[in-house]
C-alpha cells in the first residue's frame, strides 16, 4: 500500500514526523514500511518556464517556435504540442537536463532553427500518460524555479507491508489512525480547494430500487449486501486540478481523468473502490447485479483484455449484457471517455470470498479486487459516496439527478465484544484500567459502550468488523497501540506446562538436531505442486500452474539444490520435514504423513590448503539414512536394494528401508542425472526420503551406567558370502548369535579379486566383546565365534576364510 506522507500529515493535526519516523512508528504498529520513494525522484532538473513567445515555426507546419523564460535567460525552444500558449507555465529542460529514462536534453537544430530545451508532458516526466500536448500548470509562478517544489512533488511515498487481516489499512485514513496518538489524537480528511459538503437523499429497497430514470436490481444480495448508485448529470471530462494530481502522485498513482482520478482518490482517501459508468452507455439505463449467464462466455474489460467468465461470476449489467465484473474491473464499452456527460457512480459493497475466487480464476489482480478481498468497510460507503460527489462537482461540474439509489436489504450492525480487564493483564503482563484501555481504543475508531471496574463493552467499527471478532483481537489492539516495546523484557512468574509434546514433534525436534548437528541445513519449501507431483488436487489453488499438493519432499528439495548450484554454491546440505498427502478412497479425506527428505552434494569436508577435497559419495549419505531410521523406527529396519524402480533415483545406486510390521518406510541413493539440470561441474547429488511413524514410540528417559572397568576382546572375523547377500544382513545374523556379551559390530573391509569367486565376495568384521563383571577368557570368546560362524553358515551360506 503507497502512502503519501504530506496526505497523512494532512490528515492528523498536529503531527510532525518525518518519512522516516513514521516508518518507524508504523513498524511498531506490526505494519512496516518497505520503500520511501518520492514521486519528484529524477526531475531535479526540471524548472518552471514561461513561454514568453509562440510561433509558427517558418520550416515546419506541426511546429511552434517559442522563446522561453527558464530563469536564466529568455531561449529559443522548438516544442511540436499543439497546446503551446504565449503567457503560460510549462515544465522546463534546460540544455543538459536529464528526463526520466536517462534522456539527456541537448542543444540541437530543428529544421533550421536552434532549440535550448524541452518543454515537457506529463508522459515524458513519468507524471501520467497524457502524451498529446506539454503540461500547463495553473496558477502564477517564478520562472526558474525548481519542479518538484512548485507543484508539490517533493513528497514522500511509503510502501506500506499490509497483512492479509488489515484491509482497514488500505486507506490513507486506516494509516492515519496508526498516526493519531502522534497529534492531536483526532484524524480528519484533508481539505480540498473548490468543494463543499454535499446532502444527498437516499432511496432504499431490495431487491431493486428506481429513481430519475435510472434503476437498480440486486439479484444475489448474498455476495453483493447493498449496492449504491448516484446519477450526476452535465459533467465536463478533463484533466484533472493540479492538486489532484498532485496527491495521486504523492501516493504511487497516475492521473488520468478529472472523474475517474476522483474515484481513485476516494478508494485512496477511504479505502471504498467506486466505478463511474458512462449513463448513455448502459442499455436501459439499468443496472442488474446477478452472475453470468451461461451465454457470456467472455467479457472486455477495461484493460482490453478479452477474459473468460463462469456462471459462478459475479457480473454488474445493464438491462441487455454485462458491463463490469463485479469487485475486479470495469468494462470496456461503458467506459467514462471525453464525450461522457451523464454519469452513474457506483459504490459497492461485495463480499469477500466471491471477489477473491473470480479474481484468482481470471489470474489478474486490482486495487478495487485487493481491497474487497480483505474486506471494505460496510458502514463508511455513505462518506465515500458524498465525498465523491462533492469531487466530482467541484472537478467536472454537473448537478445530481434525484436521491441515491440505496439497493440493501438490511443495516450494517456492529459487532459488541465484551472486554475483561483481568483477562488483559493475564495476557500481556501489565495492568490496565479501564481509564487506559478506552484511551488506546479509541483512537483506532472502537466506542466502549459501557464500561466498569472489570469489564468494557467494547462497539468494533464497521472497518474492523473483518478481523475484531473475539476478546483476544482486542488485547491485540491494547498491546499494539500502547506499544510493543513499552513492555517490560524480563519474564514474570509462570507455571511451567506438565503435558509433554506429542511423540511425534519429539522426534521431529531430535532429527532437526540430529541433523543440524552434521551440518545439514533445514528448508521449507511450498506444499503446492505441478500435476505431476501430486495426486490430491486444490479446489482454490494459488496458481493454475500448482493445482496439486505434494506425494513426496525430495523434488521441492532437488529445485532447491539446482537453485544452489546455479548460483554457484557447490556445497549443498538440505534436510525438511514436512507433510505428504495421499489420495484417499471415495468420499474420504487425503491420506497425510509427516516425512523428512534430504538432499547433499559437494565437498566431504570444508577445503583447506592442507588437504585434498574429498566428494560426498553413497556412504555418507548411508551413514546419515541409518542415523535417522535409528531415531525414527528403534525397533530397527532393514536395509535392501528397492523391488522396483524409485523416481529420479539411479537405479544401481540406491537402497529401499523396511520395517517388518509396516513395511517399506523409506528410500534413498544417488539422484539420477536425468532427473536434474545442474551445472557440468556438479558432482554426483544424493537424497533419501522417509515416512516418520504417525505414533512413534515416546523417548526413553536417559539412564546413567559406570564407566566399564574391564578390557575389551575383539576379534576380526572375515566370511565369503554370494554378491548378493548384504552387509547390512551379516550383521544382524552376528548381533542375533554372539549374544550379550557382544559390544560392537563393525564392518572394515570388502574385497572382490584374487581367490575369491566371481559371483562372491570377502567381508571382514570387526567384534567386541566386553563383560561389566569380569575379564573374558579367550575360550568364552572362540566359543561366541563359532557359533556366529555355524549360524552364518546356516543362514546365508557365508564360508569362513582364515588368510
Amino acid at each position: 500500500m503507497n502512502v503519501s506522507w504530506r496526505w497523512l500529515s494532512e490528515m492528523v493535526p498536529g503531527m510532525d514526523l518525518t518519512p522516516e519516523a513514521l516508518g518507524e512508528h508504523l513498524a511498531l504498529r506490526g505494519a512496516p514500511v518497505e520503500e520511501i520513494t518520492s514521486p519528484g525522484d529524477g526531475l531535479g532538473d526540471i524548472v518552471i518556464g514561461r513561454v514568453v513567445t509562440a510561433q509558427q515555426h517558418p520550416n515546419a507546419d506541426r511546429l511552434r517556435l517559442c522563446t522561453v523564460d527558464g530563469g536564466d535567460g529568455i531561449v529559443s525552444v522548438v516544442c511540436g504540442a499543439p497546446n503551446v500558449k504565449e503567457g503560460a507555465y510549462y515544465p522546463f529542460a534546460p540544455v543538459g537536463a536529464v528526463l526520466p529514462g536517462d534522456f539527456k536534453i541537448k542543444k540541437s537544430k530543428i529544421r533550421g532553427e536552434v532549440s535550448q530545451g524541452m518543454l515537457c508532458s506529463a508522459r515524458e516526466l513519468g507524471l501520467g500518460v497524457d502524451h498529446d500536448g506539454i503540461l500547463e500548470l495553473s496558477g502564477e509562478y517564478e520562472p526558474g524555479t525548481r519542479f518538484v517544489e512548485s507543484v508539490g512533488l517533493d513528497d514522500a511515498t511509503l510502501d506500506v507491508e499490509i497483512t492479509a487481516n488489515r484491509g482497514d489499512l488500505l486507506s490513507h485514513i486506516g494509516v492515519a489512525r496508526e498516526l493519531a496518538s502522534e497529534g492531536e489524537g483526532v484524524v480528519r480528511l484533508a481539505t480540498v480547494p473548490g468543494a463543499s459538503e454535499v446532502e444527498l437523499e437516499y432511496l432504499r429497497a431490495a431487491p431493486e430500487v428506481e429513481a430519475a430514470g435510472v434503476s437498480v436490481r440486486v439479484d444475489d444480495l448474498e455476495r453483493c449486501p447493498r449496492y449504491l448508485g448516484v446519477v450526476i448529470r452535465g459533467v465536463k471530462i478533463g484533466p484533472s486540478p493540479e492538486w489532484l494530481q498532485t496527491r495521486l502522485r504523492g501516493a504511487g498513482a497516475r492521473p488520468i481523468s478529472n472523474v475517474v482520478d476522483v474515484t481513485n482518490y476516494v478508494m485512496l482517501e477511504l479505502g471504498q473502490p467506486l466505478h463511474a459508468f458512462d449513463l448513455a452507455k448502459l442499455g436501459g439505463a439499468g443496472i442488474v447485479v446477478r452472475r453470468a449467464a451461461a451465454s457470456e462466455a467472455s467479457f472486455t474489460t477495461l484493460d482490453e483484455e478479452e477474459r473468460a467468465v463462469t456462471p459462478d461470476m459475479l457480473m454488474i449489467c445493464d438491462r441487455e449484457q454485462p458491463v463490469a465484473i463485479a469487485g475486479v474491473m470495469g468494462g470496456r464499452d461503458s467506459e467514462v471517455s471525453d464525450d461522457t456527460v451523464d454519469l452513474l457512480l457506483e459504490c459497492a459493497h461485495f463480499e469477500p470470498k466471491s471477489t477473491r475466487a473470480t479474481r484468482r480464476e481470471l489470474v489478474m489482480s486490482t486495487d478495487a479486487s485487493y481491497r474487497y478481498e480483505q474486506g471494505v468497510d460496510p458502514s463508511g460507503m455513505e462518506r465515500a459516496v458524498a465525498r465523491a460527489v462533492s469531487l466530482i462537482l467541484a472537478t467536472a461540474g454537473g448537478q445530481v439527478d434525484g436521491p441515491v439509489l440505496d439497493c440493501c436489504e438490511d443495516d450494517f450492525v456492529p459487532d459488541v465484544v465484551p472486554l475483561r480487564l483481568d483477562r488483559i493483564e493475564r495476557v500481556l503482563g501489565v495492568p490496565f484500567t479501564a481509564e487506559t484501555t478506552t484511551t488506546l481504543l479509541t483512537p483506532l475508531g472502537f466506542e466502549v459502550v459501557s464500561s466498569s471496574e472489570e469489564v468494557l463493552e467494547v462497539r468494533v467499527p464497521g472497518f474492523r468488523s473483518f478481523d475484531v471478532k473475539r476478546e483476544i483481537d482486542l488485547i491485540e489492539e491494547v498491546a499494539r497501540t500502547y506499544g510493543y516495546d513499552r513492555f517490560p523484557a524480563e519474564l514474570g512468574a509462570h507455571r511451567p506446562g506438565t503435558v509433554p509434546d506429542d511423540p511425534l514433534f519429539q522426534l521431529e525436534d531430535e532429527l532437526r538436531r540430529a541433523l543440524a548437528g552434521q551440518g545439514m541445513y533445514e528448508a521449507q519449501t511450498p506444499a503446492f505442486v505441478a500435476e505431476g507431483e501430486g495426486d490430491v488436487q486444490v479446489s482454490n489453488p494459488l496458481t493454475t500452474t500448482e493445482p496439486f499438493v505434494r506425494r513426496a519432499l525430495l523434488p521441492s528439495l532437488l529445485r532447491r539444490l539446482e537453485y544452489n548450484l546455479a548460483h554457484g554454491n557447490r556445497d549443498v546440505r538440505l534436510f525438511e520435514i514436512g507433510t505428504s498427502f495421499r489420495k484417499a478412497a471415495s468420499g474420504e479425506p487425503p491420506i497425510e504423513r509427516t516425512h523428512i527428505a534430504l538432499v547433499a552434494t559437494g565437498r566431504r569436508r570444508p577445503p583447506h590448503f592442507a588437504r585434498q577435497d574429498e566428494e560426498l559419495d553413497l556412504w555418507d549419505l548411508k551413514a546419515v539414512f541409518e542415523d535417522v531410521l535409528r531415531r525414527a523406527y528403534p525397533g530397527g529396519v532393514s536395509l535392501s536394494g528397492p523391488e522396483g524402480s524409485v523416481p529420479s533415483l539411479d537405479p544401481t545406486a540406491c537402497f529401499e528401508a523396511t520395517s517388518g510390521e509396516i513395511g517399506p518406510v523409506g528410500h534413498g541413493g544417488r539422484i539420477a542425472v536425468e532427473s536434474l539440470d545442474v551445472p557440468v561441474w556438479a558432482g554426483s547429488v544424493f537424497g533419501f526420503e522417509i515416512t516418520l511413524p504417525a505414533n512413534p514410540a515416546g523417548a526413553e528417559p536417559v539412564t546413567a551406567a559406570p564407566m566399564p572397568q574391564y578390557p575389551a576382546a575383539e576379534r576380526d572375523l572375515a566370511v565369503v558370502v554370494d554378491a548378493g547377500v548384504t552387509a547390512g544382513a551379516v550383521a544382524d545374523v552376528v548381533r542375533r548369535t554372539a549374544g550379550p556379551l557382544l559390544e560392537s559390530v563393525e564392518l572394515f573391509d570388502v574385497y572382490e579379486g584374487e581367490k575369491i569367486a566371481d559371483d562372491k565376495r570377502s567381508l571382514a568384521y570387526r567384534l567386541r566383546f566386553r563383560s561389566p563383571e569380569r575379564t573374558l577368557k579367550d575360550k568364552q570368546v572362540d566359543k561366541a565365534i563359532r557359533g556366529v560362524l555355524g549360524k552364518l553358515e546356516e543362514e546365508l551360506g557365508a564360508e569362513h576364510r582364515d588368510g
